[in-house]
């Protein structure tokens, strides 16, 4: 596992490191502490990187076609856009 992907874990769903623990159980709570420190330490150049894969990710869905069952919610919301009072 890498430590981006640790780091966005716990960024995502606000995650101690014993919820990390819990939830990536090959790891030791050693390797977590570690791999948070190494973020904290590399802040920059890691959040350079995150924001990298999540705009490859965007480029991917964008370019996807979608899918039926997007395609069947699509078609059942007039203007998904306009959020009803």
């Amino acid at each position: 596992m890498k430590v981006v992907e640790l780091v966005t874990a716990q960024a995502a769903y606000g995650w101690s490191p014993e919820e990390l623990r819990f939830q990536f159980p090959h790891l030791t709570l050693g390797q977590i502490h570690s791999a948070l420190a190494y973020y904290w330490d590399h802040r920059d150049k890691l959040d350079r990187d995150i924001a990298r894969r999540l705009a490859a990710v965007e480029r991917q869905q964008d370019q996807a076609p979608p899918t039926p069952l997007r395609a069947r919610l699509q078609a059942r919301v007039p203007n998904p856009t306009v959020i009803a009072p």
